[in-house]
């Protein structure tokens, strides 16, 4: 018997229904490559979603196919893609619903992860009709692993007009469905995640640099070749080689060190001995200091800590005291080696009235919490900063948290 093709009216449009296909155990498997084949070369979901609703038409001979993919977080199935009376032409979609999980057939499928295949949907109260009352409904889920990634649906005019063989190949394409869904969003989670390492790789070497041009800032290099010069002027001939030395092996450091992440605890003890030294020669000794390091039977020789931290937490200390014009100023440095961090604590006077004002010079410093911040980001430190100011005594103390870092050299 010859099979005169139907018609489906959608308002202003009719649509053919295609032949229905036979499932034999040879079509079952050359559709079932067929699929699996067309899926491989799809790099997003639309694509995949695109090519499976369409392909269950062709291949199948499906009147109707919508394709749902679930919002986790708002627990809803969105329509996403279609074929027959819901996808009038090319890719888009006929008054696309939205269905919550656990609503009539498709979202109890949701629900429970198991196929569903109606017979008669006038006898399920479930049912909700769509753009057309249709008898029949099969309904897979699309999952692997206990994931749910959407439900694939599929109605007919005629009662009983699916099978178990049907069933059994949408199941197996839902799953293969499934798996691609889940490589495609792999591939994206990865790519964003190196996007981002490498944005943030670009943001520390940006930092990095501005910590080496914070040293080599115009006002710090002026102000060192005035300090020299002034020392040369008052034939001070012992200071100004002093300083010259000093600025020299700073700047050799910093250098050094730019592109290393971390830094041994003996050299940067040493860096930080040097740039106090000269920064109090700068100011014409309006402040002095004092650096003790406890190291509680741990031995801190070949310990390593993260590099320039320190070294930005002082440049923000000493620049900020010296606008306050704190006279006598002392600084009391203790580092406490401790068996998995390296505890820095800075007390010294602070002034008790504020500033709105910013120094010309402050403007080009590294700020010291953007630097913990991206290094917490990045290499996961755990890195922690805090400051206690006591009004009584005027005096403000500062701890800074450091990882203990061992060098495997």
């Amino acid at each position: 018997m010859s099979h005169t093709p139907k018609k489906t009216k959608l308002k202003n449009h009719y649509f053919e229904d295609p032949k229905p296909t036979v499932l034999t155990k040879g079509k079952f498997e050359d559709i079932l490559i067929y699929f699996s084949r067309s899926l491989l070369g799809k790099a997003s979901e639309e694509e995949i979603l695109w090519d499976l609703a369409k392909n269950c038409i062709a291949k199948l001979g499906f009147v109707d196919c919508v394709i749902y993919l679930l919002d986790e977080n708002n627990k809803l199935l969105v329509q996403k893609a279609a074929y027959g009376p819901k996808n009038p032409k090319d890719h888009t979609l006929y008054n696309p619903v939205q269905i919550m999980v656990g609503q009539g057939i498709t979202g109890s499928v949701a629900k429970t992860g198991i196929p569903e295949l109606i017979h008669d949907t006038s006898k399920d109260s479930r049912y909700i009709e769509d753009d057309a009352k249709r008898l029949s409904e099969i309904c897979v889920p699309i999952a692997d692993e206990n994931v749910i990634y959407g439900v694939i649906d599929c109605e007919h005019p005629e009662k009983g007009f699916f099978n178990e063989y049907h069933l059994k190949m949408l199941s197996a394409v839902a799953s293969i469905c499934a798996i691609k869904i889940k490589t495609v969003r792999a591939d994206k989670a990865l790519r964003e995640k190196q996007e981002k390492l490498l944005s943030i790789r670009e943001e520390m070497v940006t930092l990095k640099f501005q910590a080496l041009n914070s040293q080599l800032n115009p006002h710090f290099v002026f102000n060192a070749l005035n300090a020299i010069q002034y020392f040369v002027t008052k034939e001070n001939k012992k200071k100004a080689l002093e300083y010259l030395s000093l600025f020299s092996h700073l700047i050799r450091f910093y250098l050094k060190n730019l592109e290393k992440d971390t830094i041994l605890l003996t050299d940067e003890v040493d860096m930080l001995k040097s740039y106090l030294k000269l920064q109090s020669l700068r100011y014409d000794d309006s402040f002095y200091y004092t650096i003790s390091l406890k190291d509680n039977n741990n031995d801190y020789m070949g310990m390593e800590i993260p590099s320039f931290v320190i070294h930005t937490l002082f440049e923000n200390i000493i620049e900020q005291s010296v606008f306050k014009k704190q006279e006598n100023q002392h600084f009391y440095v203790v580092f406490n080696i401790l068996e998995n961090h390296v505890q820095l604590k800075v007390d010294y006077r602070e002034n008790e009235k504020p500033s709105s004002a910013t120094p010309e010079y402050r403007q080009g410093i590294v700020q010291l919490q953007e630097q913990i911040d991206l290094l917490n980001s990045v290499k996961g430190y755990g890195i922690t900063y805090k400051t206690l100011d006591e009004k009584q005594t005027k005096t403000k103390s500062i701890e800074l948290m450091l990882p203990n870092l061992y060098s495997k050299s």
